[in-house]
């Protein structure tokens, strides 16, 4: 999503001036360029560059864009205007150079006829669809000042305590800044719908993933064989260990095949929390949609509570940062719609992103059990959610890079391609 929405940015900041542009050359860094290619980082840059939205954007739409660009040779980027494209030669893939801001960084450069230099723009892709415009102090701000400023957990239980409310209030009163409530309701419910589709997607696709390794799909499979055993209407454990997996799974693979997911909070954790919405819409007694709600605005202010204070992005603090965050987030969230108090909620989140190396299908069990455990307790702990955030922002900033989001260190270079 970053770089889709950084390159369509770029191209939005030269219309005054399109018809002047004659080539374009993109460079990218960090675990963009150690895994670019087989996150789709290219063709995700070149469709932004076409002027796609990672919210409109069907796989069928894609692939029609990228076969004609890849045909003809050139991009559209607006009022008719084509230049010359090749993504072999326009795309830089640099392992080498390192930024201090963010390592996920972007450089967009689009040159003139005479061959000079129009316009150059560095961006970051920050985790979780965002993107930060190098010389502008956030890109993603909006001037507006929520009800509620929010430094981190042991804060917003304050304000609940304060003004008796639960999470899920301050998260919806600091949204109805920007909306009316009905309106967040509605996105609620199409984030939702999206997610349960991307899952119904993965569960009835099979085959092969793409990319050279030809990985089988296995959410079909796993699911299959959990309806084969008896079930009940009832949470019970094989819900969490064979059904749960299998929506994380879905998701997933919907991802590695370049197909639409709701990035929470990241693309490469968005199985987590699809699975444990499902799992409280289809195994929670009175699971509704007001519930969703409580879900979603919970899950929100945990996962902007551990952006703030560490990162959400993989790049900088490993999978602990998406997965972890995602467990925490879900775990959170499934606590308060299962009618958890504040404090449970937080503890459900503490517990979720506590020494979590796992990846979507363990963090969707993880964030079941979390917010199991959690209601089962009054809230109160020894370790709170916030030094958790802050252990896990000091792991990323001691771990080495190569043990991030990069592909140069753990199983990346030590399962070999058959």
């Amino acid at each position: 999503m970053g770089p889709m929405i950084a390159a369509k940015r770029f191209i939005g900041g030269l219309k005054p001036g399109l018809e002047f542009i004659r080539r374009l050359r993109i460079s990218v860094y960090g675990s963009l360029a150690w895994t670019g290619k087989g996150h789709w980082t290219d063709r995700a840059i070149i469709l932004g560059l076409a002027g796609c939205s990672p919210e409109t954007l069907t796989p069928e739409l894609g692939r029609r864009h990228l076969d004609l660009i890849a045909a003809t040779g050139a991009i559209e980027l607006g009022r008719g205007h084509r230049v010359g494209f090749d993504a072999n030669r326009d795309i830089d893939f640099d392992k080498a150079k390192k930024f201090t801001r963010h390592p996920n960084a972007m450089m967009f450069e689009a040159f003139a006829s005479s061959g000079r230099t129009y316009k150059s723009e560095l961006w970051y892709s920050v985790g979780g669809g965002f993107v930060e415009l190098e010389g502008a102090e956030n890109s993603n701000s909006t001037i507006i000042s929520p009800r509620f400023s929010i430094a981190d957990a042991e804060g917003l239980l304050s304000l609940c305590r304060t003004n008796g409310l639960s999470i899920a209030d301050i998260a919806g009163a600091n949204e109805d800044c920007y909306r009316e409530r009905s309106k967040t309701y509605e996105i609620i419910r199409y984030y939702a719908d999206t997610m349960f589709e991307c899952i119904e997607r993965g569960l009835a696709a099979e085959g092969e993933l793409p990319g050279s390794l030809k990985v089988k799909r296995r959410a079909r499979s796993l699911f299959m064989k959990s309806l084969r055993e008896p079930q009940q209407s009832s949470p019970a454990p094989d819900s969490v260990t064979t059904i749960v997996p299998a929506f994380a799974m879905a998701v997933n693979e919907e991802n590695a095949s370049g197909h639409r997911v709701v990035t929470a909070p990241t693309n490469g954790a968005a199985g987590v929390i699809p699975a444990v919405l499902r799992y409280y819409r289809d195994f929670c007694e009175g699971a509704d949609q007001g519930g969703i709600n409580k879900f979603f605005l919970t899950a929100t202010i945990i996962g902007a509570i551990i952006k703030r204070n560490a990162s959400i992005s993989g790049a900088e603090v490993g999978c602990q940062g998406e997965v972890g965050s995602a467990a925490a987030m879900a775990a959170a969230g499934l606590c308060a719609a299962l009618g958890g108090s504040n404090e449970q909620v937080e503890k459900a989140a503490e517990i979720a992103i506590e020494h979590h190396l796992e990846r979507n299908a363990f963090g969707a069990v993880k964030a079941i059990t979390a917010a199991t455990i959690a209601l089962q307790e009054d809230g109160s702990h020894r370790v709170s959610l916030d030094e958790v955030i802050e252990a896990m922002r000091q792991t990323g900033a001691d771990m080495k890079s190569k043990y991030r989001e990069t592909s140069r260190g753990g199983l990346a270079i030590n399962v070999a391609e058959c």
